[in-house]
């Protein structure tokens, strides 16, 4: 955050004679201090002195400590510039508690000065006491309405607090003041998208994708705000935008592959999605659910059948399952009679199926889950069976079915047919086909 002092050095300007004088004044101002405070270590004018050539000279360290030493001498401990100027300097160092000890004091003594009130307001916010930032700040603001930092951390600090209306209305102010503030231009953004005005909040991070500090992380943002619309090819490309950056934090680095990897396997484009979760597994092998979903698609991408169970269009899920009938007893001629779909979830057929053994109506359902199935599925399954008076009923999941599932089936027909039959079903779909096709080409026409 930005830190101010308005206090400006004295002297003459501009000629070399002015230099001079005010270079001899200078060391004559020291001199005279180093030799007060030989004698005396805590004479509190000689630090005073001190303190101020150092304060207006800009040197942080020298003022900490020479306005430390007269604080602590108990001298002149109630004066307000010393406090302000102790305060000011710790925090242009970095000593936060410090300052925020040197500030308090000064701002006890004196409400209505802008300097005292706009710094520690800044503290306030560093130290996440927003309620008390933006008591300080708006009367900063009050002081000096178009001073832009303060309406910049006034309004970062009503964000905080998800005040996204009182958030925007000083950031937008604090933007038109300094057109060049990206983070705060980021945080508007931010603003629009939580009170979904997603148009304002995407043409705000579109603008901001080619930013050399804040672009990954709009290109990230842009890609949550397509992803979550289901623009799935618009997001990709954000998210492969955001991954061109040059010395991304490594966070949102991991993000955008993670992010990129589900929008990847959304699309079906398993192979890319491996890529990314490979990449992450390597560098961070705990990160969210990366080696459960390596090892899930993996098996998927290496055959394509199962890819399409579980992962394709509808249509082409029933295409496989129809295939899979077609196929499933040997040397059988098979008619498809009807087809149900229940959403995305699994798919009924009922087929008449001739063996040279013999002859039944068989209804299989095949559910697109990799999760358990339980009792209540098998029981709606047995239900539409008897609706269709089918003689059988073959029940089909990459997943696995409960115990309960299991013990409902035992005096029924029903066969339960589980992920590792699956695979091996999905692996020899083509040939099954072929074999039963070939037979019922050869079977004579009743």
């Amino acid at each position: 955050m930005f830190i101010m002092s308005r206090i400006k050095g004295g002297g003459g300007e501009g000629s070399e004679g002015g230099k001079k004088q005010r270079n001899s004044g200078r060391d004559s101002v020291i001199r005279n201090a180093a030799r007060r405070l030989s004698a005396n270590p805590n004479d509190s004018e000689a630090l005073s002195s001190l303190g101020d050539i150092y304060f207006r000279e800009d040197d942080w360290q020298q003022a900490y400590k020479t306005y430390g030493t007269l604080l602590d001498s108990g001298q002149g401990a109630n004066s307000f510039d010393n406090n302000f100027r102790y305060g000011l300097s710790a925090l242009k160092l970095g000593m936060i508690e410090d300052a925020y000890r040197g500030l308090s004091a000064a701002r006890n003594m004196n409400q209505n000065n802008f300097e005292v009130n706009y710094n520690l307001g800044v503290l306030e916010f560093q130290r996440k006491n927003y309620e008390k930032a933006i008591a300080i700040l708006n009367q900063a603001r009050i002081q000096d309405p178009e001073h832009a930092p303060t309406l910049r951390t006034l309004g970062h600090s009503f964000f905080r607090m998800k005040k996204n209306k009182e958030a925007m209305t000083y950031i937008r102010k604090a933007i038109d003041l300094a057109p060049d503030d990206k983070e705060s231009l980021f945080t508007l953004g931010e603003c629009y998208h939580e009170a979904n005005q997603t148009e304002q909040a995407l043409r705000i991070f579109a603008h901001l994708r080619g930013d050399p500090v804040m672009g990954a992380s709009a290109c990230l943002t842009c890609g949550i705000i397509n992803d979550e619309g289901r623009q799935y090819e618009k997001a990709v490309q954000d998210y492969e935008l955001g991954l061109r950056h040059q010395n991304i934090r490594t966070d949102i680095r991991i993000d955008l592959m993670y992010r990129s990897a589900q929008v990847y396997l959304k699309l079906n484009e398993i192979g890319k999605a491996l890529g990314y979760l490979r990449e992450i597994q390597a560098e961070n092998p705990n990160y969210k659910d990366v080696s459960p979903l390596i090892n899930k698609y993996q098996e998927l991408n290496a055959n394509k059948n199962l890819q399409v169970f579980l992962m394709a269009p509808s249509g082409d899920f029933v295409s496989l399952c129809r295939k899979i009938v077609i196929g499933f007893y040997q040397k059988a001629k098979v008619k498809i009679t009807n087809i149900s779909v229940n959403k995305n979830e699994w798919a009924d057929i009922l087929a008449e199926v001739d063996t040279p053994k013999w002859s039944d109506l068989i209804m299989f359902r095949f559910i697109r889950t990799t999760g358990s199935i339980g009792e209540l599925i098998v029981r709606d399954f047995h239900s539409h069976l008897k609706e269709v008076k089918a003689g059988k009923g073959i029940c089909i999941t990459v997943g696995a079915f409960t115990d309960e599932a299991k013990r409902y089936t035992e005096a029924r027909l029903i066969d339960l047919i589980e992920k590792e039959r699956l695979s091996a079903l999905l692996n020899t779909v083509d040939a099954r086909v072929a074999v039963n096709r070939g037979t019922a080409a050869k079977k004579p026409a009743s």
